[in-house]
């Protein structure tokens, strides 16, 4: 296998496009998608003061990579979930990348500020892991990076991840989440940063290359509470789907960026109001993070089984 731009031996294939490339190729090619996504998409400008959500995983710390191979200054926030040894690996992760490449990690410890991590707050709530864990690290990126002077929260989803989510709202016809499924959500608030996401032309197999090739070291282990997440039974079907037509993935979000807009063209846009207990953007009158750690206090007291 030959590498297609210059002819070398190829490590890495692009089977959707049945294209390969060697090392230096490979790099140059990734870079273009993820620059080419920031422009189409307005991205990240000049002025602007981003900063990455850092799990420690692959995705998160290779987005952050790959960012600044291209140039671009952001730091990186992290949140420590309460998750046993997952946290503190993940932890480790990414304090360990932003050491050795000399950039600012904030990072959060959610048990240390609120009382418990997210298996307890989920034991305390209506709430799965997952619901818990996505309702809480949406409000604390926003807030904290909003606090740090940050204006663009840059998150690593990639093609898996949208072809994913889009697939699993369109099955329970999730007009809400539909809405919001782009590349780029806009601030429509004072208090609400833009949230944009480079690597969404990219799958995780290419992620990883590219990861691998730059020496980026990132936790390997999947988070054990998210085992049963319909997520992942999304990505199985899509993967089986893609291995018998590479492509399918790229097809089908790609193909809904461009022709599902006509979804969002007579959508009102949703009225946002300052949480009365918190003060950051809501629609209700407190907000859904506020809620749900007055269920945790509620319910502390009781036994948990």
């Amino acid at each position: 296998m030959r590498c297609r731009v210059c002819g070398k031996q190829a490590c890495v294939d692009v089977k959707r496009s049945n294209t390969a490339f060697c090392p230096d190729c490979y790099q140059r090619y990734f870079q273009r998608q993820v620059e080419r996504a920031i422009k189409k998409y307005g991205m990240l400008g000049p002025d602007d003061r981003p900063v990455i959500a850092v799990s420690g995983g692959k995705d998160s710390l290779t987005l952050w990579q790959v960012l600044l191979d291209m140039g671009y200054q952001a730091a990186g926030l992290h949140l420590n979930l309460g998750i046993g040894d997952y946290s503190a690996s993940s932890q480790e992760k990414a304090a360990a990348f932003a050491e050795s490449r000399g950039v600012q990690l904030i990072t959060v410890e959610v048990a240390r500020e609120y009382g418990c991590g997210i298996p307890e707050v989920a034991k305390r709530t209506i709430r799965t892991p997952c619901s818990a864990c996505g309702l809480i690290k949406r409000y604390l990126l926003n807030k904290v990076a909003l606090e740090r002077g940050f204006n663009v929260l840059v998150t690593g989803h990639n093609l898996d991840d949208e072809a994913a989510a889009l697939l699993g709202n369109l099955l329970r016809w999730q007009s809400g989440y539909l809405l919001r499924q782009s590349p780029v959500l806009p601030s429509t608030h004072p208090k609400l940063l833009r949230r944009v996401k480079p690597l969404f032309r990219l799958t995780e197999r290419e992620i990883a290359a590219y990861g691998l090739l730059r020496g980026v070291d990132w936790l390997v282990d999947e988070c054990p509470l998210a085992a049963d997440a319909a997520t992942l039974r999304y990505k199985e079907v899509l993967n089986q789907l893609e291995a018998a037509s590479p492509g399918t993935k790229h097809n089908f979000y790609l193909g809904f960026l461009e022709k599902g807009s006509a979804l969002t063209a007579s959508s009102p846009p949703v009225e946002l109001r300052e949480c009365a207990q918190c003060g950051q953007p809501t629609t209700a009158e407190v907000c859904a993070f506020c809620r749900l750690w007055q269920q945790v206090k509620r319910r502390k007291a009781l036994p948990v089984t």
